[in-house]
Protein backbone atom coordinates (compact mmCIF):
# COMPACT_ATOMS: atom_id res chain seq x y z
CA UNK A 1 0.00 0.00 0.00
CA UNK A 2 1.22 3.54 -0.68
CA UNK A 3 1.83 6.04 1.80
CA UNK A 4 -0.35 8.64 -0.57
CA UNK A 5 -3.66 5.56 -0.14
CA UNK A 6 -2.98 5.58 3.58
CA UNK A 7 -2.98 8.51 4.64
CA UNK A 8 -6.21 8.70 2.31
CA UNK A 9 -7.47 6.17 4.90
CA UNK A 10 -5.99 7.82 7.75
CA UNK A 11 -8.10 10.71 7.22
CA UNK A 12 -11.09 9.49 6.26
CA UNK A 13 -10.92 7.16 9.87
CA UNK A 14 -10.44 10.85 11.59
CA UNK A 15 -13.45 12.04 9.55
CA UNK A 16 -15.67 8.91 11.26
CA UNK A 17 -14.51 9.59 14.87
CA UNK A 18 -15.60 12.89 14.43
CA UNK A 19 -19.01 11.46 13.52
CA UNK A 20 -19.14 9.16 15.96
CA UNK A 21 -17.81 11.28 18.58
CA UNK A 22 -20.46 13.76 17.66
CA UNK A 23 -23.48 11.19 17.14
CA UNK A 24 -22.43 10.28 21.12
CA UNK A 25 -22.98 13.11 22.17
CA UNK A 26 -26.09 13.65 20.58
CA UNK A 27 -27.82 10.41 22.03
CA UNK A 28 -26.67 11.63 25.28
CA UNK A 29 -28.33 14.65 24.91
CA UNK A 30 -31.47 12.53 24.03
CA UNK A 31 -31.21 10.11 27.45
CA UNK A 32 -31.20 13.30 29.44
CA UNK A 33 -34.45 14.78 27.46
CA UNK A 34 -35.86 11.62 28.67
CA UNK A 35 -34.39 11.93 31.78
CA UNK A 36 -36.24 15.37 31.77
CA UNK A 37 -39.60 13.62 30.53
CA UNK A 38 -39.13 11.07 33.34
CA UNK A 39 -38.03 13.84 36.23
CA UNK A 40 -38.38 12.65 39.94
CA UNK A 41 -38.51 9.22 38.83
CA UNK A 42 -35.94 6.57 40.69
CA UNK A 43 -32.97 5.78 38.86
CA UNK A 44 -34.82 1.84 39.10
CA UNK A 45 -37.71 3.20 36.60
CA UNK A 46 -35.23 4.73 34.05
CA UNK A 47 -33.17 1.77 33.38
CA UNK A 48 -35.81 -0.56 31.39
CA UNK A 49 -34.16 -4.08 30.68
CA UNK A 50 -36.87 -4.86 28.63
CA UNK A 51 -36.65 -1.56 26.35
CA UNK A 52 -32.76 -2.52 26.51
CA UNK A 53 -33.15 -5.76 25.30
CA UNK A 54 -35.01 -4.93 22.08
CA UNK A 55 -32.39 -1.54 21.35
CA UNK A 56 -29.67 -4.82 21.53
CA UNK A 57 -31.44 -7.45 19.27
CA UNK A 58 -32.42 -4.64 17.22
CA UNK A 59 -28.60 -3.54 16.71
CA UNK A 60 -27.41 -7.13 15.94
CA UNK A 61 -30.41 -7.52 13.53
CA UNK A 62 -29.15 -4.72 11.79
CA UNK A 63 -25.41 -5.55 11.73
CA UNK A 64 -23.83 -6.36 8.55
CA UNK A 65 -20.18 -6.82 9.58
CA UNK A 66 -17.05 -7.02 9.95
CA UNK A 67 -17.46 -6.74 13.52
CA UNK A 68 -19.39 -9.43 15.12
CA UNK A 69 -23.07 -9.06 16.03
CA UNK A 70 -21.90 -9.85 19.91
CA UNK A 71 -19.19 -7.02 19.39
CA UNK A 72 -21.57 -4.49 18.24
CA UNK A 73 -24.05 -5.18 20.93
CA UNK A 74 -21.10 -5.03 23.44
CA UNK A 75 -19.82 -1.61 22.42
CA UNK A 76 -23.59 -0.72 22.31
CA UNK A 77 -24.30 -1.74 26.04
CA UNK A 78 -21.77 0.42 26.84
CA UNK A 79 -22.73 3.52 25.42
CA UNK A 80 -26.53 3.14 26.71
CA UNK A 81 -24.65 2.22 30.31
CA UNK A 82 -22.46 5.74 30.23
CA UNK A 83 -25.94 7.73 28.68
CA UNK A 84 -28.29 6.30 31.51
CA UNK A 85 -25.14 7.29 34.10
CA UNK A 86 -25.89 10.68 32.90
CA UNK A 87 -29.67 10.45 33.53
CA UNK A 88 -29.17 8.72 37.26
CA UNK A 89 -26.48 6.64 38.67
CA UNK A 90 -27.53 3.18 38.67
CA UNK A 91 -25.74 1.12 41.89
CA UNK A 92 -25.62 -2.48 41.65
CA UNK A 93 -25.20 -5.08 44.67
CA UNK A 94 -22.97 -8.39 43.52
CA UNK A 95 -20.54 -10.54 44.81
CA UNK A 96 -16.56 -9.34 45.43
CA UNK A 97 -14.02 -8.35 46.17
CA UNK A 98 -12.83 -7.34 42.58
CA UNK A 99 -11.91 -9.90 40.29
CA UNK A 100 -15.09 -12.55 41.02
CA UNK A 101 -16.71 -13.67 38.23
CA UNK A 102 -19.83 -12.23 39.35
CA UNK A 103 -18.20 -8.70 39.09
CA UNK A 104 -18.02 -9.33 35.23
CA UNK A 105 -21.49 -10.49 34.66
CA UNK A 106 -22.45 -7.03 36.53
CA UNK A 107 -20.38 -5.22 33.74
CA UNK A 108 -21.29 -7.80 31.23
CA UNK A 109 -25.20 -6.96 31.76
CA UNK A 110 -24.80 -3.24 33.07
CA UNK A 111 -22.03 -1.61 31.21
CA UNK A 112 -19.25 -0.27 32.68
CA UNK A 113 -20.55 2.75 34.21
CA UNK A 114 -22.56 1.10 36.68
CA UNK A 115 -21.82 1.60 40.22
CA UNK A 116 -20.94 -1.73 41.80
CA UNK A 117 -21.28 -2.46 45.30
CA UNK A 118 -19.25 -5.10 45.69
CA UNK A 119 -20.36 -7.34 49.35
CA UNK A 120 -19.05 -10.76 50.94
CA UNK A 121 -21.76 -13.11 50.40
CA UNK A 122 -25.05 -13.92 48.19
CA UNK A 123 -27.15 -12.97 50.96
CA UNK A 124 -26.07 -9.64 52.16
CA UNK A 125 -26.76 -8.34 47.86
CA UNK A 126 -30.18 -9.71 48.82
CA UNK A 127 -30.05 -7.46 51.50
CA UNK A 128 -28.72 -4.46 50.03
CA UNK A 129 -31.15 -4.86 47.07
CA UNK A 130 -34.36 -5.53 49.35
CA UNK A 131 -33.29 -2.27 51.30
CA UNK A 132 -32.87 -0.07 48.82
CA UNK A 133 -29.28 0.43 49.07
CA UNK A 134 -29.00 -0.72 45.87
CA UNK A 135 -31.00 -0.70 42.95
CA UNK A 136 -30.03 -4.20 41.51
CA UNK A 137 -28.19 -7.15 42.39
CA UNK A 138 -26.33 -9.90 40.59
CA UNK A 139 -26.55 -13.38 41.70
CA UNK A 140 -24.79 -16.86 40.63
CA UNK A 141 -28.04 -18.85 40.04
CA UNK A 142 -26.34 -22.32 38.17
CA UNK A 143 -23.28 -23.59 36.34
CA UNK A 144 -23.91 -25.55 33.69
CA UNK A 145 -21.23 -28.40 34.78
CA UNK A 146 -21.42 -28.35 38.69
CA UNK A 147 -25.76 -27.01 38.67
CA UNK A 148 -27.59 -24.80 40.76
CA UNK A 149 -25.79 -22.43 43.37
CA UNK A 150 -28.36 -23.35 46.27
CA UNK A 151 -28.10 -20.46 48.42
CA UNK A 152 -29.47 -18.46 45.69
CA UNK A 153 -32.33 -20.73 45.41
CA UNK A 154 -32.63 -20.56 48.91
CA UNK A 155 -32.88 -17.06 49.29
CA UNK A 156 -35.51 -16.68 46.31
CA UNK A 157 -37.89 -18.71 48.02
CA UNK A 158 -38.18 -16.52 51.27
CA UNK A 159 -37.22 -12.80 49.47
CA UNK A 160 -39.52 -10.70 47.94
CA UNK A 161 -37.51 -8.97 44.88
CA UNK A 162 -37.97 -9.74 41.68
CA UNK A 163 -35.81 -11.37 38.72
CA UNK A 164 -35.32 -9.13 36.01
CA UNK A 165 -32.76 -10.12 33.81
CA UNK A 166 -30.14 -12.66 33.56
CA UNK A 167 -26.39 -12.90 32.24
CA UNK A 168 -24.44 -16.25 31.08
CA UNK A 169 -20.77 -16.13 31.00
CA UNK A 170 -18.69 -18.49 29.75
CA UNK A 171 -15.93 -19.55 32.42
CA UNK A 172 -12.57 -19.14 32.08
CA UNK A 173 -10.52 -21.14 34.91
CA UNK A 174 -6.62 -20.22 35.57
CA UNK A 175 -4.56 -21.56 38.12
CA UNK A 176 -2.54 -18.35 39.17
CA UNK A 177 0.45 -18.86 41.36
CA UNK A 178 3.69 -17.46 42.17
CA UNK A 179 5.42 -21.03 41.96
CA UNK A 180 7.20 -21.76 39.25
CA UNK A 181 6.28 -25.66 38.08
CA UNK A 182 3.49 -27.64 39.39
CA UNK A 183 5.50 -29.99 42.21
CA UNK A 184 6.44 -27.22 44.13
CA UNK A 185 2.21 -25.80 45.07
CA UNK A 186 1.11 -27.36 48.46
CA UNK A 187 -2.28 -25.50 48.75
CA UNK A 188 -5.25 -24.58 46.12
CA UNK A 189 -7.80 -21.85 46.94
CA UNK A 190 -10.88 -20.82 45.06
CA UNK A 191 -14.29 -20.68 45.55
CA UNK A 192 -16.39 -24.25 45.94
CA UNK A 193 -17.74 -24.30 42.54
CA UNK A 194 -14.55 -23.44 40.37
CA UNK A 195 -12.47 -26.52 42.70
CA UNK A 196 -15.31 -28.74 41.58
CA UNK A 197 -15.11 -27.63 37.98
CA UNK A 198 -12.01 -27.85 37.92
CA UNK A 199 -12.06 -31.12 39.50
CA UNK A 200 -10.45 -33.84 37.24
CA UNK A 201 -7.48 -31.32 36.17
CA UNK A 202 -6.62 -30.82 39.46
CA UNK A 203 -6.68 -34.86 40.15
CA UNK A 204 -4.38 -35.05 37.76
CA UNK A 205 -2.36 -32.47 37.91
CA UNK A 206 -2.30 -31.54 41.34
CA UNK A 207 -3.32 -34.72 43.24
CA UNK A 208 -0.07 -33.57 46.14
CA UNK A 209 -1.88 -30.29 46.57
CA UNK A 210 -4.61 -29.45 49.00
CA UNK A 211 -7.87 -27.77 48.31
CA UNK A 212 -9.16 -25.09 50.40
CA UNK A 213 -12.68 -23.50 50.29
CA UNK A 214 -12.65 -20.06 50.43
CA UNK A 215 -15.77 -17.10 50.01
CA UNK A 216 -14.53 -16.01 46.27
CA UNK A 217 -12.11 -16.23 43.02
CA UNK A 218 -10.72 -13.09 44.42
CA UNK A 219 -10.44 -13.94 48.12
CA UNK A 220 -8.06 -16.97 46.78
CA UNK A 221 -5.88 -14.81 44.70
CA UNK A 222 -5.15 -12.55 47.93
CA UNK A 223 -4.38 -15.77 49.68
CA UNK A 224 -2.59 -17.76 47.36
CA UNK A 225 -0.27 -14.71 46.47
CA UNK A 226 1.12 -14.67 50.41
CA UNK A 227 3.23 -17.75 49.28
CA UNK A 228 5.12 -19.24 46.23
CA UNK A 229 3.57 -22.77 47.34
CA UNK A 230 0.60 -21.87 47.49
CA UNK A 231 -1.88 -21.23 44.26
CA UNK A 232 -5.31 -20.11 43.64
CA UNK A 233 -7.92 -20.74 41.01
CA UNK A 234 -9.42 -17.74 39.36
CA UNK A 235 -10.13 -15.79 36.07
CA UNK A 236 -7.17 -13.40 34.76
CA UNK A 237 -8.93 -10.30 35.65
CA UNK A 238 -8.10 -11.20 39.67
CA UNK A 239 -4.65 -12.69 38.84
CA UNK A 240 -3.80 -9.33 37.06
CA UNK A 241 -5.61 -6.85 40.16
CA UNK A 242 -3.18 -8.84 42.80
CA UNK A 243 -0.23 -8.96 40.37
CA UNK A 244 -0.26 -13.10 41.05
CA UNK A 245 0.49 -14.52 37.49
CA UNK A 246 -1.17 -17.50 35.27
CA UNK A 247 0.93 -20.31 36.09
CA UNK A 248 -1.35 -22.89 33.74
CA UNK A 249 -4.69 -21.78 31.35
CA UNK A 250 -8.13 -22.65 31.04
CA UNK A 251 -7.94 -25.91 33.90
CA UNK A 252 -11.60 -25.99 33.60
CA UNK A 253 -12.68 -29.59 32.81
CA UNK A 254 -15.67 -28.86 30.64
CA UNK A 255 -14.40 -26.04 27.75
CA UNK A 256 -18.04 -25.11 27.30
CA UNK A 257 -18.16 -24.50 31.46
CA UNK A 258 -21.43 -21.37 31.56
CA UNK A 259 -22.31 -19.60 34.74
CA UNK A 260 -26.01 -17.76 34.64
CA UNK A 261 -26.14 -15.50 36.98
CA UNK A 262 -29.94 -13.74 37.72
CA UNK A 263 -30.72 -10.02 38.09
CA UNK A 264 -32.77 -8.76 40.96
CA UNK A 265 -34.55 -5.75 41.55
CA UNK A 266 -37.78 -4.47 43.43
CA UNK A 267 -39.82 -4.06 40.08
CA UNK A 268 -40.93 -6.23 37.06
CA UNK A 269 -40.02 -5.67 33.88
CA UNK A 270 -42.48 -5.26 31.09
CA UNK A 271 -43.05 -7.68 28.27
CA UNK A 272 -39.92 -7.30 25.59
CA UNK A 273 -41.38 -9.73 22.97
CA UNK A 274 -38.28 -12.33 23.78
CA UNK A 275 -39.00 -13.32 27.73
CA UNK A 276 -38.34 -16.02 29.95
CA UNK A 277 -40.33 -16.33 33.58
CA UNK A 278 -38.92 -17.99 36.70
CA UNK A 279 -41.29 -19.51 39.34
CA UNK A 280 -41.43 -21.90 42.30
CA UNK A 281 -43.85 -24.07 43.59
CA UNK A 282 -44.38 -26.67 46.24
CA UNK A 283 -46.81 -29.81 45.60
CA UNK A 284 -49.94 -31.26 47.89
CA UNK A 285 -48.50 -34.40 49.59
CA UNK A 286 -50.42 -37.03 47.05
CA UNK A 287 -49.59 -39.47 44.55
CA UNK A 288 -49.30 -37.85 40.97
CA UNK A 289 -49.07 -34.62 42.48
CA UNK A 290 -46.03 -33.22 40.40
CA UNK A 291 -47.28 -34.74 37.16
CA UNK A 292 -50.07 -33.02 37.83
CA UNK A 293 -48.27 -29.12 38.60
CA UNK A 294 -46.29 -30.03 35.24
CA UNK A 295 -49.65 -30.85 33.20
CA UNK A 296 -50.46 -26.98 33.86
CA UNK A 297 -47.79 -26.06 31.12
CA UNK A 298 -48.52 -28.93 28.85
CA UNK A 299 -52.04 -28.19 28.41
CA UNK A 300 -51.66 -24.51 27.82
CA UNK A 301 -48.97 -25.06 25.16
CA UNK A 302 -45.92 -23.31 27.64
CA UNK A 303 -42.21 -24.41 27.32
CA UNK A 304 -40.79 -25.45 30.41
CA UNK A 305 -36.62 -25.04 30.01
CA UNK A 306 -35.70 -25.58 33.23
CA UNK A 307 -36.85 -27.98 37.20
CA UNK A 308 -34.66 -28.00 40.04
CA UNK A 309 -35.85 -28.68 43.36
CA UNK A 310 -34.74 -28.17 46.60
CA UNK A 311 -35.89 -28.63 50.56
CA UNK A 312 -37.94 -25.99 51.31
CA UNK A 313 -36.58 -25.46 55.10
CA UNK A 314 -40.32 -24.61 56.10
CA UNK A 315 -41.14 -27.53 58.00
CA UNK A 316 -44.33 -27.66 55.70
CA UNK A 317 -43.65 -29.13 52.40
CA UNK A 318 -40.70 -31.43 51.83
CA UNK A 319 -39.23 -30.04 48.57
CA UNK A 320 -40.31 -26.78 46.67
CA UNK A 321 -39.63 -26.94 42.88
CA UNK A 322 -37.74 -24.14 40.45
CA UNK A 323 -38.89 -23.61 36.98
CA UNK A 324 -38.28 -21.61 34.18
CA UNK A 325 -40.74 -21.12 31.15
CA UNK A 326 -40.76 -19.81 27.84
CA UNK A 327 -42.56 -16.20 27.76
CA UNK A 328 -44.02 -13.53 30.12
CA UNK A 329 -46.66 -14.12 33.00
CA UNK A 330 -48.63 -11.33 30.80
CA UNK A 331 -48.72 -13.85 27.84
CA UNK A 332 -51.86 -15.42 27.49
CA UNK A 333 -50.74 -18.86 27.75
CA UNK A 334 -48.38 -18.61 30.40
CA UNK A 335 -51.18 -16.40 32.32
CA UNK A 336 -53.50 -18.95 32.02
CA UNK A 337 -51.02 -22.29 33.32
CA UNK A 338 -49.85 -20.03 35.93
CA UNK A 339 -53.25 -19.08 37.09
CA UNK A 340 -54.00 -23.40 36.83
CA UNK A 341 -50.82 -24.03 39.04
CA UNK A 342 -51.81 -21.58 41.68
CA UNK A 343 -54.76 -23.45 42.32
CA UNK A 344 -53.61 -26.95 42.38
CA UNK A 345 -50.35 -26.57 44.15
CA UNK A 346 -49.89 -26.06 48.24
CA UNK A 347 -47.64 -22.94 46.86
CA UNK A 348 -46.58 -20.91 44.18
CA UNK A 349 -44.53 -17.86 43.72
CA UNK A 350 -43.68 -16.42 40.71
CA UNK A 351 -40.17 -14.99 40.85
CA UNK A 352 -40.30 -12.64 37.92
CA UNK A 353 -40.20 -12.51 34.12
CA UNK A 354 -37.39 -11.29 32.22
CA UNK A 355 -35.94 -10.95 29.02
CA UNK A 356 -34.19 -13.89 27.33
CA UNK A 357 -29.89 -13.45 26.80
CA UNK A 358 -28.41 -15.25 24.43
CA UNK A 359 -24.90 -17.04 25.60
CA UNK A 360 -22.27 -15.65 24.27
CA UNK A 361 -17.98 -15.66 25.43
Amino acid sequence: MSDSKLQDLRVEIDALDERLVELLNRRARLALEVATVKQRRPASTLYRPEREAQVLKRVKTLNKGPLPADEIARLVREVMSACLALEAPLTVACLGPEGTFTEAAAYKHFGHSVRLTLLGGIDQVFREVSAGACHYGVVPVENSVEGAVNQTLDKLLVSDLKVCGEVELRIRQQLLSRAQRLDAIETVYSHEQSLAQCRRWLDANLAQARRVSVTSNAAAVVNAGKDERRAAIAGTRAGQLHGLPVLRQNIEDNLDNTTRFLVLGREAPAPSGSDKTSVLFAMPSAPGSLVAMLACFADHGVNMTRIESRPSRQGIWEYVFFVDLVGHAQDTQVKQALSELSAKAAMMKLLGSYPVVATTP
